[in-house]
């Protein structure tokens, strides 16, 4: 039950937050930041030196199991898994949810053995299909800025049933389009922490993710 509940969460979420960075403190406040501006669905990188200490700093502090304040609450995951080696130590560290950068069906059968959600990366009609013949739930678009929203459509003329994220080239400009065309979250990774980067104030992060936020709300709106 609780990989459904994680599915439909992440769905209702809508925005996820990919983190990288150059070490483990670092991106926890990116995530506090991005938590603090409304996105409540955090991936943490595996190319982030000792990411593991970033997911599990997180994880006893935002997840379902460290706080019954749904204001509180984020769902933390992991994120450029290539492996079922890493999915399951990110796992024991704390992640909810594994995403790769391509589609290795090893590593979705570890996520499926442990009821863990996984979203691999997938460019094709052909690795979509092999996604849902799996049991993926929902399958990353990446990378997204090789495609137009209108990617969606054409995905979803033969495979209907596919919930599609794209990640990579997604921003404030084009996330209506995106969502209008049928994605059902998106994934926002520089976009969201350049500007912090850049200057050392990382409460540029939760700036920017209320403008995600609201843009995302305002398409699923219609507006």
């Amino acid at each position: 039950m609780k990989k459904l509940q994680l599915v439909q969460q992440v769905c209702k979420e809508g925005v996820v937050a990919v983190l990288r960075g150059e070490t483990p403190d670092e991106v926890a406040e990116m995530a506090e930041q991005a938590i603090a501006g409304g996105i409540k669905v955090i991936e943490v990188t595996m190319t982030v030196p000792f990411a593991l200490q970033a997911i599990e700093k997180l994880a006893k502090k935002y997840s379902s199991a460290a706080t019954t304040d749904s204001d509180k609450y984020a769902i933390i995951g992991v994120g450029t898994v290539l492996d079922p080696e890493t999915a399951r130590v990110a796992i024991l560290s704390g992640a909810e949810f594994v995403v790769g950068p391509s589609l290795n069906p090893a590593t979705v059968t570890l996520c499926n053995r442990y009821r863990i959600p996984v979203m691999p990366g997938v460019m094709t009609i052909q690795e979509i299909q092999t996604a849902l013949e799996l049991g993926v739930d929902i399958v990353k678009l990446f990378p997204g800025n090789l495609y137009s929203p209108a990617m969606i459509k054409a995905i979803k003329g033969p495979l209907p049933q596919a919930n599609i994220m794209p990640t990579g080239g997604v921003s404030l400009a084009n996330l209506g389009e995106w969502i209008k065309a049928g994605a059902v979250a998106v994934g926002i990774g520089s976009d969201l922490t350049s500007e912090a980067v850049k200057t050392g104030d990382y409460s540029h992060v939760a700036r920017k993710a209320e403008q995600y936020v609201e843009a995302y709300r305002a398409a699923k709106s219609g507006k």
